[in-house]
């Protein structure tokens, strides 16, 4: 799925932001369609909700219910959910990682494998 996510992401024709790349791998490899790319559009750089990297957001989308899950783990490996400091930290490839780790997670998450989380017990 990274793979996949990476090859669209602001790829001509489509130009697809990161969340919108990561939707449609999703779409791709799921074969279910949650909602229309283009529904995706605003979130990219920056603009989703409370900052949050657009990848994560959308990863977040699709799974709602790991969604604590995946922004821990994301975090964890980025070192931030939030779009700024992930580009302060690392603006040169900063959005391509982002976009990757998302997806990885998605296919951990399709394959039922156990995500990292901050739950203790």
């Amino acid at each position: 799925m990274k793979d996949l996510a990476l090859s669209v992401f602001r790829q001509p024709p489509e130009r697809l932001n990161c969340a919108q790349a990561v939707l449609r791998a999703y779409t791709a490899v799921s074969g279910t369609e949650l909602m229309p790319v283009s529904d995706l559009k605003r979130f990219g750089g920056g603009r989703a909700p409370g900052g949050l990297c657009g990848a994560l957001y959308a990863a977040c989308i699709i799974a709602p219910q790991r969604a604590e899950v995946l922004t821990n783990y994301f975090t964890q490996a980025l070192g931030s959910a939030k779009c700024k400091d992930l580009r302060r930290a690392n603006s040169e490839h900063c959005c391509e990682c982002a976009v990757g780790t998302a997806a990885d997670l998605l296919q951990d998450e399709m394959a039922n494998r156990d995500l990292p989380s901050d739950h203790k017990g």
